[in-house]
């Protein structure tokens, strides 16, 4: 069981316990929503203003605490960067040593640039040739400029009850999407209907163009040798599921949804596996056909497996199954100002919303 069960059920529960300890944490929630709003304000006021980035930069970020497909969709916007001729560099946080490693993974040629300070960081990103970034996780970060600003809300932790830390996952309200350039919703395991629940709440906050993607599981990779499978091969199968993610159960839900039967073991959100844990991780794989976890988990496990049973993780497709327009518009803008910032005379380009 993961160290932090305990405030996820909190927070995805309608159980009369779950909802008097969100009673409980209503001051707490009161006080961060307070200063979220101030800080939101001094910016939308210019007493805090946006610092223009080195190269033009597009933001990809979420309003609730992970679980979004936040990596896999900026590394996404990476690569159609990278097709349509631009240079681009991801710029991340770097919450955990997961995330760069999965980018580096997604695309190979593309820099990935660590660094609390997104501004800093675009400023790395020109040093090493590159002509556009990447945010990943910036939208939050408003004193880095952008000249597009994605959001990201996952259809399959959706909830009607949106509160914000510590009594739910909720970072802002969902109106700030009101700042964003585009609202995406993801869905691994739920119905495109159950997206469109989601699409309709954002339109009636924000005034926002929306889509919906699907992050779809394709395959299976092993870490060892790249061996490939097809998901099919998991139906009937006894599976042990591997995720140290912000949202466990849509990964188990996805590989269920394949017909396998899980077995969950899951940690908390970019945790760092010992020696001891994979050992133990790979003791219990005795008792099922197949070990399966996430890109972001098999970066990590995949140095320290120990065998024989072979590490499998799911590859997956992001698939645009609404909004599609609005997807391009967003990419059109960022390579526009690319291709600006790169005229005499033109300096950083700020955010269009900040």
């Amino acid at each position: 069981m993961r160290d932090d069960d305990w405030l996820h059920s909190l927070w995805a529960s309608d159980g009369i316990g779950a909802r008097v300890a969100r009673a409980a944490l209503t001051p707490a929630e009161l006080l961060f929503g307070a200063i979220t709003a101030v800080r939101g304000s001094l910016y939308s006021s210019g007493v805090l203003s946006a610092h223009a980035t080195a190269i033009p930069a597009l933001s990809i970020g979420n309003l609730t605490v992970g679980g979004t497909g936040k990596t896999p969709l900026a590394a996404f916007f990476a690569g159609r960067l990278k097709r349509a001729g631009a240079w681009p560099a991801i710029v991340l946080r770097g919450y955990g040593e997961d995330e760069p490693l999965v980018h580096r993974t997604l695309n190979p040629d593309v820099p990935v640039i660590v660094s609390a300070d997104r501004v800093a960081g675009a400023e790395t990103a020109k040093r090493a040739g590159c002509d556009v970034v990447v945010l990943d996780d910036a939208f939050q970060h408003r004193r880095a400029g952008r000249v597009a600003d994605v959001v990201l809300l996952s259809a399959d932790s959706w909830r009607q009850h949106r509160h914000l830390l510590p009594s739910g996952p909720w970072r802002e309200r969902l109106t700030a999407a009101r700042r964003a350039s585009l609202a995406i919703v993801t869905r691994k395991a739920v119905s495109v209907d159950r997206a469109d629940v989601v699409v309709q709440a954002v339109r009636s906050a924000a005034s926002v163009p929306c889509a919906v993607i699907h992050l779809d599981a394709v395959e299976l990779r092993t870490t060892e040798d790249s061996r490939a499978a097809t998901i099919d091969a998991l139906r009937g199968e006894s599976v042990l599921a591997i995720s140290a993610i912000g949202d466990p159960a849509s990964f188990g839900a996805q590989l269920t949804e394949r017909g396998a039967v899980v077995t969950p073991a899951a940690f908390r959100d970019h945790h760092r596996f010992t020696v001891g844990e994979v050992e133990t991780l790979a003791r219990r794989a005795h008792g099922h056909d197949r070990v399966v976890c996430t890109l972001k988990d098999a970066v990590k496990l995949g140095p320290l497996w120990p065998g024989p049973s072979l590490l499998w993780y799911v590859s997956q497709r992001v698939v645009v199954e609404r909004g599609g327009d609005a997807v391009d518009a967003v990419l059109e803008t960022t390579l526009l100002a690319r291709v600006a910032s790169t005229q005499p005379g033109r300096p950083g380009l700020p955010g269009p919303r900040d």
